[in-house]
């Protein structure tokens, strides 16, 4: 299927997601990538991924993607800053020629439920809304997701360096997101999208913001 999802944020900055119901070999003939994925689906959901990027911005140059020791993929050049998510049967990117991304889908999931403690701080849990709790658990995770994505380093505690303020549970919205983990600290604005079963949240660094990764920094 083409993307089901375009949205073009600025000038130098789109996302896109996309719903997989093609076969590798779509994707092959179309996106050279060297990866050591064996499991069939992960395989697909990469390629996917990657093929999503070219389909943002057509001089996107994938042969150049590298991976960094936190398992960060990553242009050394910086020609773009880019994210990728995948979940299921959809993939999603973002790619901003200025400044650096982060973005997250999800799919609600009760497990999300269950492992809420680990990712939400007592804050958080006092503005969850009581009749929509999954939903706006979900929405919590993804857009932590993003955030761990947009910073790229690793080593982040979900409930106390990534720091939601309290907001409305609704089919689409903003969040806004005090980070900060050791020297590194951020004020983030983030949106998302909540859509059917799936949860779409995206952030790009602000005016100020901790510049989150730099080819071989730390």
């Amino acid at each position: 299927m083409p993307l089901i999802r375009t949205i073009q944020i600025d000038p130098g900055t789109r996302l896109g997601v996309w719903q997989i119901a093609e076969s590798a070999d779509f994707f092959e003939t179309r996106v050279q990538v060297q990866s050591a994925i064996h499991h069939p689906h992960k395989r697909l959901q990469h390629l996917a991924g990657r093929y999503l990027l070219t389909s943002l911005f057509a001089d996107f140059p994938i042969a150049d993607i590298r991976i960094t020791h936190n398992r960060k993929p990553v242009l050394t050049d910086g020609r773009f800053h880019f994210s990728i998510s995948h979940c299921g049967d959809y993939a999603a990117a973002i790619i901003s020629r200025t400044c650096s991304v982060g973005i997250d889908i999800e799919q609600m999931q009760p497990t999300i439920e269950k492992i809420s403690g680990k990712f939400l701080n007592a804050a958080e849990r006092a503005f969850i809304d009581p009749a929509r709790t999954l939903a706006h658990k979900t929405i919590c995770w993804s857009a932590k997701e993003a955030v761990y994505k947009w910073y790229g380093l690793g080593g982040i505690d979900f409930r106390a360096d990534i720091r939601l303020l309290p907001f409305p549970c609704r089919p689409a919205g903003f969040i806004h997101c005090d980070f900060e983990k050791e020297e590194d600290k951020a004020l983030l604005h983030l949106q998302y999208l909540l859509e059917n079963d799936l949860c779409l949240a995206w952030t790009l660094a602000t005016e100020g913001a901790c510049a989150p990764l730099s080819p071989g920094s730390k």
